[in-house]
């Protein structure tokens, strides 16, 4: 028998046999046998045919396999060798498109926001769209309001008036009441306001006035001029949209209404719209819905929420960097949380967001439901004179009455009288239907809501892109919460806690007599020649102390070439007190 066989067999069963853990190739298993057998005379022909020791390289000899830092650049598999912190770098960075792409692909199609509403909005829509029939099952009663400022009649010549007519019909002519209120338009905006008059097909009041900012109250702004204060003028029009009901000439006067609907210059989905009535924080056992005001979510473009001045949450902070989920993480957070459980009735104490379904009873005068008795808790020197038809232009006598019209109703707009403290009216209007019968909300409830599923957009463009980019939006959570930390968001509000009714001390700015009169006369060249002093001021708290802000905000009643007509003053004195 050949030894050389039994020889070769009996290496490799002693190297298998071994135990050892290192690994190696077959020519570092060849320099091992040689090693071993080389004195051995009856493997002579092996070693005769075999390359010698120093053939073998170094790296084959120690057993260590190189990584090539070129070809596994992307490989993650932990070295032998530590690499450079700037490798890795440089790797999540290649890597980072590939890691943000995925992320959205993943969120867009498995964890969309706020783009699977409720089953009942989806069965609204149906029944309008699918099968032609109403969006108001339960027959109820909508009064629709606007004040319109329509520059060259774009508003209601264009998509906001076709999509309030395509409304009134999925609602029910015979249930629907209409009042636009327009001051100063143009000559086209009158046309397009004519002709959209011709296709309301439920009761309406349209009317079109000039309006004279003298006869508005005004303050004094440092540097001596006079302004009207913008949210006295603002609130004064939106309460003229409202006289339908005060007047009872009109057939508003004697309706009871279930909801009253508020919009804006916005562009909207009327299926929406009707969502926003009939659907939002619904009672499934009744049907019905369970809310005082819900408010739309407004975009100034696909991913900026625009209404931040009249939006507060649960606590009455005011929201942070103006993109989902729009609130912060100030106090317990119940708004933010509520967003991102995607609930379609976020609790806040104000919000607007370019349309508002309310509760028509509190708008409506006391004692309306008992129409029988003909008292309707209106006293007869206060009932409203004015008359609705088609561009009817009002006396100063009546004017006048009408600015003192508001005791005679419930809820209005309003304003607030500080000089230096403003807040909106859509927020304050908030804050006093928050105030009443309290009695009748549950604890840590404002009855007011915001319907994140419920989308407007101030350009035509943006509506339709609504759809798309909501489906992201929960990627913008971390974002948001280190901007509003780099912003300083939830800001500070020294009144954000005054209750109504609440005694508090305000430490308030007074002028001296001199320095009173040369403002009221502008006889002053700078600022610094006026004087004044610190004074401590009891006040008895309002509603809505959380919607203001340190400032005055005016109309420029006579603007010069490349000024605003909207402008606004910080307090002459610090800010913060």
């Amino acid at each position: 028998m050949d030894p050389k066989p039994r020889v070769e067999e009996e290496a490799l069963l002693h190297r298998t046999q071994s135990g050892s853990s290192t690994e190696y190739d077959d020519e570092e298993l060849l320099a091992y046998e040689l090693d071993d057998l080389e004195d051995d005379p009856n493997v002579t022909q092996i070693t005769a045919t075999t390359p010698p020791r120093w053939w073998i390289s170094p790296k084959r000899r120690t057993g260590r396999r190189r990584n090539g830092s070129g070809s596994k650049f992307l490989s993650f598999h932990t070295p032998r060798r530590r690499r450079s912190i700037y490798c890795r770098v440089a790797q999540l960075l290649m890597l980072a498109p590939y890691m943000i792409f995925s992320a959205i692909i993943i969120c867009g199609v498995f964890f969309p926001s706020y783009s699977y509403p409720p089953q009942r909005y989806l069965e609204l829509r149906d029944r309008v769209q699918e099968l032609g029939q109403t969006a108001n099952i339960n027959d109820e009663k909508v009064f629709i309001a606007a004040s319109l400022y329509d520059h060259k009649g774009e508003l209601v010549g264009g998509q906001w008036g076709q999509s309030v007519l395509r409304l009134i019909e999925i609602l029910g002519p015979d249930n629907v009441f209409l009042s636009l209120y327009e001051n100063d338009p143009d000559e086209m905006a009158q046309a397009a306001l004519d002709e959209f008059a011709k296709n309301v097909t439920c009761d309406s009041a349209i009317v079109t006035e000039q309006l004279d900012l003298q006869k508005f109250p005004h303050v004094s702004a440092p540097d001596g001029s006079s302004y009207v204060k913008r949210i006295t003028f603002l609130a004064d029009v939106r309460n003229r949209a409202l006289r339908p009901l005060e007047d009872s000439a009109s057939t508003a006067h004697n309706t009871t209404f279930d909801k009253l609907l508020y919009l804006n210059d916005v562009i909207f989905d009327p299926v929406d719209a009707a969502n926003l009535l009939f659907s939002t924080n619904v009672d499934e056992s009744t049907g019905r819905t369970q809310y005082r005001a819900a408010c739309a979510v407004d975009f100034i473009n696909p991913f900026k929420f625009y209404d931040t001045f009249a939006t507060r949450d649960l606590e009455g902070y005011d929201t942070g960097v103006p993109f989902y989920p729009w609130f912060t993480g100030g106090g317990q957070a119940e708004s933010r949380r509520d967003v991102l459980e995607q609930k379609d009735a976020v609790r806040v104490k104000s919000c607007w967001g370019g349309m508002v379904a309310f509760e028509a009873k509190w708008f409506q005068r006391p004692g309306l439901q008992k129409e029988a008795t003909g008292d309707y808790g209106l006293p007869s020197d206060k009932a409203s004179a004015y008359h609705t038809e088609m561009g009817k232009t009002r006396d100063d006598d009546q004017e006048s009455a009408d600015l003192d019209l508001y005791d005679s109703a419930q809820l209005r707009f309003r304003a607030e009288t500080d000089t230096y403290w403003d807040s909106s009216e859509c927020c304050l209007i908030h804050a006093d239907l928050s105030a009443m019968d309290t009695a009748s909300l549950a604890p840590n409830e404002t009855g007011i809501y915001m319907n994140p599923y419920i989308r407007v957009a101030y350009d035509g463009y943006v509506l339709p892109w609504l759809s798309f980019t909501k489906r992201f939006e929960r990627l913008y959570t971390p974002i948001h919460v280190i901007v509003n930390w780099i912003a300083d968001r939830p800001s500070f509000n020294p009144r954000q806690y005054q209750g109504p009714g609440d005694e508090v001390v305000d430490r308030v700015w007074r002028w001296d007599e001199d320095s009173a009169k040369a403002l009221e006369t502008g006889t002053f060249t700078t600022e610094s020649e006026l004087q004044g002093h610190w004074e401590e001021v009891n006040r008895t708290a309002q509603p809505g102390g959380f919607c203001g802000m340190r400032k005055l905000l005016i109309i420029n009643e006579h603007p010069l070439e490349g000024q605003k007509k909207w402008g606004k003053f910080l307090p002459p004195i610090p800010a913060r007190i």
